[in-house]
């Protein structure tokens, strides 16, 4: 007796769908933080496609279909959202996947980012051009593409400086230099991981690091919160914490609101998320670092607005990529403290709250990603797992500050 072939799940999937006729949405990147993103599109009634490498596709497992193809391959990944007739596309905290996301979507004729302000929203040298051209406070800064354009920040800026890729995010290739030869070094570092074998300097400012997190519609900019935030400081400033609400006074947070307005509307973000990062110098004057025309990574977006304020962020994003937004509630308010913090080399005293030797009724989800924290801290890649919490007041755990 011959036993008919079975369908691939992809076949399957696709059968199931016609029928339910769900809509189905493109999720350009399948790492854990495009996870709740993967589980939002499910609860919502669409169906959810991954497109990703297969290394560290976490998110795959819950999609309906997953594609393993780099999230750089525009023309692949359009090719296939098209003969999958998706009906929108995004991603939820990744700088690199946002041009994917705009060249799908014009492709398509959907919502989504204008292919021809993308570099100016991803390449942070072409982003502090039009931040400063602007009037926006912003150190001083210069494009680095060869040993040429070293010696000239050399010449031209004050050390300390910063250099960072053009085109990369989670702190990869950011290293504090404080004279010309650790400079060339980091340039050269900096230049191999950017996507553009590109890299910027620039002066480096001291200060507290807050990000403020918003969505926009029709140009229309919600801000939804600030975030303070913990790093490991030089010469790396790995992320180990972020905290929400910010605990900056109202006169700060309304110089901060009106800020970062005024640099969306001079990037051209009209809709969807941004994550816009700031820092306070002991003057008291605030320096716009940059802007994302995406969620903001580590939680911030998919756990801790709505923890802090109830905005569901994620339904928010989705609603953009389908064309119909529902704005944010008008005077919301603060609802609670939420945060996540990291475990690192730099924060050994998360572990045990991570392996249950302390259970706390605030702990909202915690994971152990990898088993060693001993690594040192040279990006967000080299923290080991997370704690995520929703209290009544602001968790510093002992021992990380």
């Amino acid at each position: 007796m011959r036993v008919p072939a079975i369908p691939d799940r992809t076949i399957l999937v696709d059968a199931v769908l016609f029928i339910m006729k769900k809509k189905k949405i493109a999720v350009i990147g399948a790492g854990y933080l495009q996870l709740p993103l993967v589980r939002k599109i499910r609860e919502m009634g669409y169906s959810p496609l991954c497109f990703a490498w297969r290394d560290g596709a976490v998110a795959a497992a819950e999609a309906d279909a997953f594609f393993p193809v780099s999230i750089l391959e525009k023309e692949e990944i359009l090719r296939l959202c098209r003969e999958q007739r998706i009906s929108g596309v995004l991603t939820a905290a990744s700088d690199a996947a946002v041009p994917t996301v705009a060249h799908v979507a014009a492709g398509m004729g959907l919502p989504g980012p204008d292919p021809a302000m993308v570099r100016m929203w991803t390449h942070k040298f072409e982003m502090r051009k039009v931040l400063a051209a602007a009037g926006l406070p912003c150190p001083r800064f210069r494009l680095l593409r060869d040993a040429a354009d070293d010696a000239h920040a050399v010449a031209t800026l004050s050390f300390p400086m910063i250099v960072k890729p053009c085109d990369r995010s989670g702190s990869l290739g950011v290293r504090r230099v404080d004279t010309a030869a650790e400079l060339r070094e980091a340039a050269v570092a900096a230049r191999e991981a950017a996507f553009s074998h590109e890299a910027i300097a620039e002066e480096f400012v001291v200060g507290r690091e807050v990000s403020v997190e918003s969505i926009s519609w029709e140009g229309r900019h919600y801000i939804l919160a600030v975030t303070d935030k913990v790093t490991s400081g030089p010469p790396h400033f790995v992320e180990l914490a972020h905290h929400q609400p910010s605990q900056l006074p109202e006169a700060c947070l309304q110089v901060l609101q009106r800020g970062t307005v005024a640099a969306l509307t001079a990037l051209g973000i009209c809709s969807g998320a941004a994550h816009t990062e700031w820092l306070l110098g002991a003057d008291g004057l605030w320096t716009l670092t940059e802007t994302g025309a995406r969620m903001g990574g580590d939680f911030i977006g998919s756990h801790l607005v709505p923890l802090s304020c109830g905005y569901d962020y994620l339904r928010g994003i989705v609603e953009c990529a389908l064309g119909k937004f529902t704005p944010p509630e008008e005077g919301r308010g603060v609802r609670g403290c939420a945060g996540v913090w990291f475990l690192s080399s730099a924060t050994p005293a998360v572990r045990e709250y991570l392996t249950g030797e302390r259970c706390e009724d605030w702990i909202v989800e915690t994971k152990i990603l990898r088993e060693t924290d001993s690594v040192e801290l040279g990006s967000s890649a080299d923290r080991t797992g997370y704690l995520i919490y929703a209290s009544d007041r602001r968790r510093d755990l002992p021992g990380t500050v």
